[in-house]
């Protein structure tokens, strides 16, 4: 996993996230930056997309199992930089 991708689910995903706003939360991206970040983190397991059907479309994106473990590893990275980087 990428430093981007790391740092984009420990920044963003401790909550039942909406497209839109993930959109807010990482602005300035674009939506085809999102979609694709979006589809990489799902193809790695590490994100789950609910689609519900309903007008109009909602879509919500979570952290699975997988990606919930690497929470813990990701503080720690964060603290350790708070610490060493200034």
């Amino acid at each position: 996993m990428g430093l981007k991708k790391s740092g984009f689910v420990y920044n963003v995903f401790v909550e039942l996230m909406h497209f839109g706003k993930l959109k807010k939360v990482l602005k300035p991206i674009t939506n085809t930056a999102l979609t694709n970040a979006l589809k990489e983190l799902e193809a790695d397991e590490l994100v789950q997309r609910i689609q519900y059907n309903e007008m109009p479309l909602r879509v919500e994106y979570s952290l699975t199992e997988k990606g919930q473990d690497l929470l813990p590893v990701f503080y720690a990275i964060s603290q350790w930089g708070m610490k060493y980087i200034p």
